[in-house]
Parts: structure tokens; sequence; C-alpha cells
């Protein structure tokens, strides 16, 4: 009598659970989201998860920069390609409003979500400092822009990066609160209203 054969075991899809994995860390935040949590979603056990990742932590770092790489690239492009940098933040803050309601995904942004009421010192020094360094690069393309006398000499570049760190933080927040995005594309309209005055229009 033939002895039944066994199905071969379904493949691991470890890019897959890593995007069910920051999805949850994108919705809950780091603090929250519990082992078992991680475990469900991923529909793996709780071996499976520390073979395939590591610690809590380390699954963390590796869904944040997932996250940067796949959903968080638009301020970057923007930076890149638009020839000032009032275009530039214009297309950052409008797609931001875009970007923090799309649907089928978690509302914000999970860099600035994420660490909230964290006990992690290490988890929120990290968001921290993606953040600070979004702010930088908004400020040295701000700078640039001074240098060239698009923008007036007297302009404060940090103070004016910063501006638009808090608009978008806020951004994230209220697209969390369930604000829709027609509401945070006239938000970001009238923050760009403080830009200063001199500047050339969008191109």
């Amino acid at each position: 009598m033939a002895t039944p054969t066994r199905g071969r075991p379904r493949k691991f899809d470890r890019d897959a659970a890593l995007d069910k994995a920051l999805r949850l860390f994108w919705q809950q935040g780091y603090e929250a989201t519990s082992i078992s949590d991680l475990t469900s979603a991923l529909g793996i056990g709780a071996p499976s998860l520390y073979a395939a990742f590591g610690d809590k932590q380390k699954l963390f770092n590796e869904s944040i920069a997932v996250y940067g790489a796949n959903y968080a690239g638009f301020a970057e492009r923007a930076l890149a390609e638009e020839p000032t940098a009032r275009a530039a933040m214009a297309r950052t803050l409008r797609e931001a409003a875009v970007e923090y309601t799309k649907p089928g995904q978690p509302g914000g942004c999970m860099v600035i979500s994420a660490g909230l009421n964290t006990t992690n010192t290490e988890v929120a020094a990290a968001l921290e400092q993606m953040r600070t360094a979004n702010v930088d690069a908004f400020a040295a393309r701000i700078r640039t822009d001074i240098d060239t006398g698009l923008l007036p000499a007297d302009t404060d570049a940090a103070v004016l990066a910063r501006y638009i760190g808090t608009v978008m933080q806020g951004m994230s927040q209220g697209a969390r609160d369930g604000a829709r995005c027609s509401e945070l594309q006239q938000v970001a309209e009238l923050a760009l209203r403080a830009w200063p005055e001199d500047t050339p229009v969008d191109r």
C-alpha cells in the first residue's frame, strides 16, 4: 500500500510578512504592538518570528527602513526634482495630504506616530533622528535658494524648515484622527502662505 506523501510546506514570504509587521507598527505604534499581535498578523509562531527577524526591536528597525523606502520617499523626490525650495516644499505638503490619507494603508506617517508613548529609548531616538534628518534636508534646500538669491538673505532656513516639518506632523495626526485628503490639502495651501513673499511662484 502506497504511503501518502505530505504536501510541500508553503514557502515563507519574508517580504510579505515584513510588510504586515510594518503596517501593524504603523497603525498601533511600537509600544502597543505585542509579539502576540505580530505572530497573529504574520501567521507564524513566536519561534519562527524570532528566527526570521530577531527580536521585536530588530523587526521594527527593519520595518521602518522598508517604510522609508516604499512609503515615505515623496519628500526626498520632491527635494531632488523641483527647481526651487518653495516648489519642493509645496509638492511635499500636497503629496503628504494624499499619502497620509491613502486608502488601504494606516493613516499618517509611521516615522511620526510609531514612537508615541514608547519607553524604548533606542526606538524613540532613532525615529527622532529620522524626523530631524528630514528637517535638516529641508533647511539645506532652503539655504541653497538663499545663497542663489531666490529667497531673501534674512530668511531663517532652520526655522522655515522646522515650520514645514511641524505642519507635516500636524497633518499626520490629523489623518490619524480622520481628516480627509481634501481638508489636509487645504491645510497645505494655508501653510504655504507663510513662505517669504518674494519667492518665485511654483513652476
